[in-house]
Formats: C-alpha cells, structure tokens, sequence
C-alpha cells in the first residue's frame, strides 16, 4: 500500500530534521502494522488464531523454544501486561496444553510448561504456519526475507527501549 506522496522537503527547526530515511522507517512501521491486521484476519480465518487470540501460538512458542518460564517471564518478553499473561496461561492449563510446576529459584512463582498435549498443539499450529508461509512470497529470495527479518527486529528493539524510556 504505497501512500499517496505529498512533497515536503526536510523540515527544519527546533526539532529533527525529518529526512528521507525517517520518512522510509515511518512507511515501513505503517506497512508492518497493516501487515500485522492481515496477518491476524488469516490467522483467525485458518483457525490459528482461535477463541483465546493471537497470544496462545506465540505464548506455547516461548515454551517450546525456551522451555519452562514464569508467567512474569512470559509477559516481559511482550508489550503486555503480567495479568493478560496470566489469564492466557490459566486457559491453556484448562485446555490441557500447559501446566505449572514447581520453579526451584523462587517459591510462589510457579513455572509454565507445555504439557505433552499442548507440545503436540504447538507442532501443530506451527506446520499450519509453515504450510501457508510456503506458499507466499514467490518473488523473493531467502536471503532478503532474512535480512528484512532483521530490520523489522532491530527497529522492534528500538521502539521497545523507546517505550521503556521514561517520558
């Protein structure tokens, strides 16, 4: 979705200069987001994301890839809060995919696992994921998918220690 592109020249003054990079990293963060609400409305129309949201493939991912966590170590590594956090794992222990087991660094903060049904739900929804990855992106290369991964991860990391920064 390319903008209509309204000629400005840099701007001046007290404040930054606003110049053609700035303007490409501001179109880049506006394409992720509407990236993002497409990539939503999929996920909800394949069933990955279902009634819980979005949160439980990439609440179970955390835990496959990293192994056991707190819920206060879940939340951290989102922009969420812990009591979001914990609601969603309280679901996913209903539902039989995780379960809390004794953390031995710290008495009342239990640790979240999958347990071996939500293992198999996980490795589920993640070749759901990879079957429909593979069939897009037919003009680019890997190489260029990496290093966009890339960007699109250092300018999360920026805005996140942004956000971090008091005001």
């Amino acid at each position: 979705m390319a903008p209509a592109r309204r000629e400005t020249g840099p701007r001046t003054g007290a404040g930054p200069t606003v110049d053609g990079k700035a303007e490409a990293i501001t179109e880049l963060m506006l394409e992720v987001a509407q990236c993002f609400f497409r990539i939503r409305a999929l996920g909800q129309k394949t069933g990955l994301i279902t009634s819980w949201g979005g949160g439980a493939f990439g609440f179970m991912r955390s835990l496959a890839l990293l192994g056991p966590l707190t819920v206060p170590q879940i939340a951290q590594m989102r922009p969420t809060s812990r009591q979001r956090m914990q609601r969603l794992a309280d679901e996913l222990a209903a539902e039989g995919l995780v379960e809390f087991v004794d953390n031995p660094k710290h008495r009342r903060s239990k640790l979240v696992q999958l347990t071996r049904k939500g293992d198999a739900r996980y490795d589920e929804l993640n070749t759901q994921l990879m079957v429909i990855a593979s069939t897009m992106g037919d003009a680019l290369g890997e190489a260029d998918i990496r290093k966009t991964t890339g960007i699109v991860r250092q300018l999360s990391e920026d805005v996140k220690a942004r956000s971090e920064r008091p005001s």
